[in-house]
């Protein structure tokens, strides 16, 4: 058995600093490894949270939806079908009431110019519930009906104007005569 004693021939090696940083990193990993596991597990227990409350408010959505579905057919019964056309009606009727014709007449005044009349007028709700005006306009020159339509664009009262159709002056009737639809911002 040969025991080597010479210490020139394998000479003392430093593994201190090898081994103390090796375990420095070990201990990052391992907090690092904590820090991960921590953030799991709260994960989980938001998710089971949320979970909850969605469960909850699906059973709420279903609820409401079946309620819904009772009250729909209370009012489909023949009995019931002629009060609801009547409210409908009534409805109608309000919102054709709550339009101002005095509001409009002076807002169109200030956007109308001089050489353009209104000949005919036509409020009407759609069905965002805003007041759409449906107008037939008459001017001498066409320009004045394009005028028209560009002071309404650029008015803050009325919006998406349109001339869908116009017509030239003829013998019985010697203006230029455009139908012209916008959307007008009186609150109902």
């Amino acid at each position: 058995m040969n025991i080597p004693i010479n210490l020139a021939s394998q000479p003392f090696r430093r593994d201190r600093a090898m081994l103390m940083s090796s375990v420095a990193v070990s201990l990052l990993l391992i907090v690092t490894l904590a820090g991960l596991i921590s953030l799991v597990l709260l994960d989980r227990s938001q998710l089971a949270d949320v979970r909850g409350d969605l469960s909850r408010l699906n059973s709420e959505i279903r609820r409401v939806n079946s309620e819904q579905a009772r009250l729909d057919a209370i009012l489909r019964r023949p009995e019931n079908t002629e009060v609801l056309e009547q409210s409908l009606l009534l409805n109608e009727l309000i919102y054709r009431k709550a339009i101002s014709w005095t509001k409009i007449l002076e807002d169109l005044g200030k956007t109308l110019p001089y050489s353009v009349q209104v000949q005919n007028i036509r409020p009407f709700v759609n069905r965002d519930n805003k007041v759409t005006l449906d107008m037939q306009v008459g001017a001498q020159t066409q320009g004045a009906i394009i005028e028209f339509l560009k002071n309404l664009e650029s008015s803050n009262l009325f919006d998406s104007a349109s001339a869908p159709s116009g017509q030239a002056p003829t013998q019985t009737e010697p203006l230029f005569r455009s139908r012209v639809l916008v959307n007008y911002a009186q609150k109902l």
